[in-house]
Order: C-alpha cells, then structure tokens, then sequence
C-alpha cells in the first residue's frame, strides 16, 4: 500500500518526494551557506528550473546502487520499515555526494573547484539535512499519498467488479 504499484504510481510518488524535498533542502542548504536572507530564499526558487531535473536524473542515476546497497545491508526476513529505512539511508547518501558538488555549481551557476575542495567540509551537512528531510517529512507524505491513492483504487476496482 505504501510503495508504487506501477511506472504511473513511481512517477507520482517521485514528483511528491521531489517537490517537497526541493523546497525544503535546498533552500535550507543555501541559506545556511549563503545567510538566510529573503534574497537567497529567492535565489533558490530560481534556480529551481534548472536544478529539479538534475534532482530526477541523480534519482534515477542512484536508483540501482542505492538498491545494491540496501540488499547487502538487509537480510530475508526483515521488517518493511527496517528495509524502506536503509534504502531511504542509501539513497540519501549517493545523491547527497553528486547533489553536494553539482547541485553547488547549479546553485552558483559556475564549475569550480570549490564544492570539490570544502567537500568534507559541507557533505555531513547536507547528509544529515538530507536525511533528516527524506525520513522525517518526504517519505512520510508521499507514501501516505500511495497508500491513499491505493485505498481509492481498491475501492473503486471492487465497486466495479461487484455486480
């Protein structure tokens, strides 16, 4: 019920957990980097055309090696939740090494070095707020829109097959 039934039901569930994380980290990330002003609140909102697909293809980019991942940090048997937990783990921390440099020159709309340099510096960071994003307000609201969109379904399917 929680999880996407079909390639529809992944795109809606991706758009969700895009949209909201995108509107959340990455204003946070740049305001704590820049200075939380109204002017870089802004920024980020433009430069969002631009960096929203970069998101998508960094989700699609991590997709199987975050999966790779979970499957050697899980075993048979294992909860729904402990297993959705590590993935959301996995997937966070791969997009968060790419998204920590490129998603720095979309922010700043230049190739530098710079991103590379303070790496280890800013990855934790952007780790954590990432993570704490994705486990405590993403994941959460776009798996309650599968599970509703599940219930409204199923009801309607069997509405339908009763004569």
């Amino acid at each position: 019920m929680k999880l996407p039934r079909g390639k529809r039901e992944f795109l809606l569930f991706l758009t969700v957990l895009s949209i909201l994380s995108m509107n959340i980290i990455a204003p946070l990330i740049t305001c704590l980097e820049a200075g939380f002003t109204i002017e870089n609140w802004l920024h980020v909102f433009e430069i969002m055309p631009i960096l929203w697909p970069c998101v998508i293809a960094t989700v699609f980019v991590t997709y199987k090696p975050a999966a790779f991942l979970t499957s050697k940090l899980t075993k048979e048997g294992d909860s729904f939740n402990a297993v959705v937990t590590l993935n959301i783990l996995s997937t966070v921390f791969l997009m968060s090494i790419i998204l920590t440099i490129v998603g720095s020159w979309i922010g700043v709309l230049e190739i530098s070095m710079e991103p590379i340099q303070n790496f280890f510096y800013k990855w934790p960071r952007n780790f954590a707020i990432s993570l704490g994003v994705e486990v405590l307000i993403a994941q959460p609201i776009a798996r309650k829109v599968m599970i509703i969109l599940h219930q409204y379904l199923d009801k309607r399917n069997s509405t339908l097959a009763t004569p």
